[in-house]
């Protein structure tokens, strides 16, 4: 073999070597990144950041959450978030009450016997209470105690609509059969006013109702499920009921959750869902369900933030634009606007009227 042909021979492997390497980079560029490499990532020393980046994030300040909102371990993608709260009872405010008069005291295994099938009117839920003789209170019937007294109700309006003329006709057909069958007498309000307050209510929840949502893009690299998972994790974010559903708790016990985090189900329930490939996720807040007092818009921008940053992410909207902070300023004092109104009308975000008026 001539030099000539050895030197071309040489050319060709290196040229072929090369062209292997770059294949493997693009292959591992495009893989989606798993919750290993996050691990790999966080023993490396970070980057410094330079100042003028530095002034133009916002920088989330997670040690003001709640304690109930940090994680003791690292969440499964299966658990479930609390238990059910209480039922919250009927409210003059958002409901339709009639009394029902009873002949003599009757116990709570007979009223739990008569109850209608359905708890529904319509689309409106529909609740039957009795008075707890030792506390005074409102409660739904209970085995084993006695009551002498009732009421029946059904909610004005809810995001269905407000309750109409059939729904209140159906409400009195179904509250009287209940009435006969534990021998109570109803005493209905006048339809046309309470269909009217139910219109009423409706027009205002309709105009202030709010579900505010940002989506988190990659730029470059796919995430996997579990990578995802581990980062909402170091924010307090815990695994939901449903797959691809996490949640930042609030505060108290029973009470909604504050954040919403979610991205595709599939991915989640794939036979190997480190090798599902993530593009986005959706960060919500159902601001008429949580509490102003916890500061949900501004945990939703730190948020949203930290998950950037650490996961090269972008913050857009639905239609897929950039957020500025000049946008996001102008949502959060539309907000604290919300809130005054809801307040104002004793409405207020995350009280049990609320949620229920919302839902």
């Amino acid at each position: 073999m001539s030099n000539l042909q050895l030197g071309l021979a040489i050319l060709g492997g290196l040229v072929l070597a090369a062209v292997v390497a770059y294949n493997a980079w693009v292959t591992r560029q495009s893989a989606p990144r798993t919750a290993r490499e996050r691990q790999v990532e966080a023993a490396e020393p970070e980057a410094p950041v330079a100042a003028s980046d530095a002034d133009d994030r916002i920088e989330p300040v997670l040690g003001d959450m709640p304690a109930a909102t940090k994680p003791e371990a690292e969440p499964t993608l299966g658990a479930m978030v609390s238990a059910p709260e209480k039922r919250p009872g009927l409210d003059a405010l958002i409901d339709v009450i009639a009394p029902l008069a009873l002949e003599a005291e009757v116990s709570g295994d007979a009223v739990l016997a008569a109850l209608p099938a359905t708890r529904r009117v319509g689309s409106k839920p529909f609740a039957v209470e009795g008075q707890n003789e030792t506390t005074g209170d409102w409660e739904a019937p209970r085995a084993g105690q006695r009551y002498r007294a009732l009421q029946a109700g059904v909610q004005l309006a809810n995001r269905s609509g407000a309750l109409n003329d059939i729904e209140f006709s159906e409400y009195v057909v179904k509250t009287q059969a209940f009435a006969d069958a534990i021998g109570a007498a109803p005493d209905f309000p006048d339809m046309r006013a309470e269909v009217s307050r139910a219109r009423e209510l409706d027009a205002f929840a309709s105009g202030h109702d709010a579900q505010l949502g940002f989506t988190l893009r990659a730029r470059r690299a796919a995430w996997s499920p579990g990578y995802v998972a581990q980062h909402a994790a170091k924010l307090g974010f815990v695994a939901g009921a449903l797959p691809g559903r996490m949640v930042l708790p609030g505060s108290e016990a029973g009470q909604a959750p504050i954040l919403s985090l979610a991205f595709d189900p599939q991915a989640a329930m794939a036979d190997d869902p480190e090798q599902s490939a993530l593009r986005e996720l959706a960060l919500s807040l159902e601001v008429t369900h949580v509490p102003r007092s916890e500061q949900p818009f501004v945990q939703m921008r730190q948020v949203a933030q930290a998950l950037a940053e650490a996961m090269d992410g972008v913050i857009t909207d639905d239609a897929g634009q950039p957020l500025s902070r000049d946008v996001m300023d102008q949502i959060g004092a539309d907000l604290e606007s919300l809130y005054d109104a809801l307040d104002a009308r004793d409405l207020s975000a995350g009280s049990a009227q609320a949620r229920r008026l919302f839902s």
